[in-house]
């Protein structure tokens, strides 16, 4: 028995057509806007993943900012312990003491920071022991410096090594296509890879975003559904050392099995492409996604061949690689394609001469 909140009654089942109509939601991959995030010092806990994550113009300028906040702070506090202690005022007396040596202004003290922040050293200015708070603040510089480089440094490695450009050399068809291939109605696309260096255990995902309402009235709006791109049989594990089309059987654990031609143009989704693999030349992994929408799936077509067989090497024309031709498709969808199939097997076994020969 199902347990019942005290007070309240379960929502009535509410008739699809005469259900409340939710406004039509634009694709998705990327308009979905993350808004009023109130724990935001989140963020702020994992400060090497939000630099590294950053713009490369934020970036660049947060990797700037760091040292010159740093030689302006030091640089202050070396110009006030100067100014303290008289050393301002006591430039080019022999006799004195000074704390910190030729530090006649900010400027000055500004130099000197930068000089000890980073090891430059000239020698014309410097910090003595005749006082411990300049020991100590040289030694905190130096200690401040050092964590500065090492994450800095880390961040600006990690930022260029980052697989993310590996991305822009894995391509996919510009549409879909839904066409017969065994007697199956299959939705295909292609992708390819432009490197010579292939993707180590390369794998590809495919998600269906639609919104949807159900039968108790409860709207949905973005709805993930897995498509099968050949996990039960390895299929979806690549080895693109050519472009390959990857293929969707259209089966009764299908979204698109009850979809025709027609309905397809009153639809409106989104399916989300994801490729993953590792490049060969780092180790690291990368991750290619790209999307079509209803109206980038072309049904009744299939993709043009861009291999030819040359010299005794397979040629790729990456030129042909999003060329298309019109083939012949009933527009019905795959589930009435599967009952007129019974239907006709059913009436040929009717038919059967042994059949008949029994009546």
């Amino acid at each position: 028995r199902a347990p019942q909140c005290h007070g309240l009654s379960p929502a009535p089942l509410m008739d699809p057509d005469t259900a409340p109509q939710h406004p039509k939601l634009p694709p998705v991959l990327c308009q979905v806007n993350l808004g009023n995030i109130q724990d935001k010092k989140r963020f702020l806990s994992d400060i090497f993943t939000t630099i590294v994550d950053l713009k490369y113009r934020w970036f660049l300028f947060v990797f700037m900012m760091c040292y010159v906040v740093t030689w302006v702070v030091f640089g202050f506090i070396y110009f006030l312990d100067a100014w303290v202690r008289g050393d301002v005022w006591h430039q080019g007396d022999p006799e004195w003491q000074a704390c910190i040596e030729n530090v006649d202004g900010f400027v000055s003290a500004l130099l000197l920071s930068v000089e000890s922040q980073r090891t430059i050293g000239y020698g014309t200015r410097m910090v003595t022991a005749n006082c411990a708070e300049g020991v100590i603040l040289l030694i905190a510089q130096s200690i401040v410096g050092s964590m500065i480089d090492a994450m800095m440094v880390g961040c600006m490695f990690v930022k260029i090594s980052r697989p993310k450009k590996r991305a822009q050399t894995l391509i996919f068809s510009k549409n879909c296509v839904i066409s017969l291939r065994d007697e199956k109605l299959c939705l295909m696309f292609r992708v390819g890879d432009l490197r010579e260096s292939h993707m180590v255990d390369a794998k590809i995902r495919a998600k269906l975003i639609k919104s949807r309402q159900t039968a108790e009235g409860e709207f949905i709006p973005l709805e993930q559904s897995e498509l099968n791109l050949g996990y039960d049989t390895g299929e979806d594990r690549l080895f693109l050392v050519e472009p390959q089309i990857i293929c969707h059987v259209i089966n009764r654990h299908s979204p698109f099995w009850d979809m025709s031609a027609e309905s397809l143009r009153r639809e409106q989704f989104e399916i989300i492409i994801i490729l993953e693999g590792i490049v060969e030349a780092t180790g690291m992994t990368c991750q290619a996604r790209t999307s079509y929408t209803e109206d980038e799936i072309l049904w009744g077509y299939r993709f043009e061949s861009c291999m030819s067989l040359e010299k005794g090497a397979f040629q790729v024309d990456y030129s042909r690689f999003e060329m298309t031709f019109e083939v012949q498709t009933p527009a019905a969808s795959a589930k009435e394609l599967q009952e007129l199939r019974e239907l006709e097997q059913s009436s040929q076994a009717l038919s059967s001469p042994a059949l008949l020969g029994r009546t």
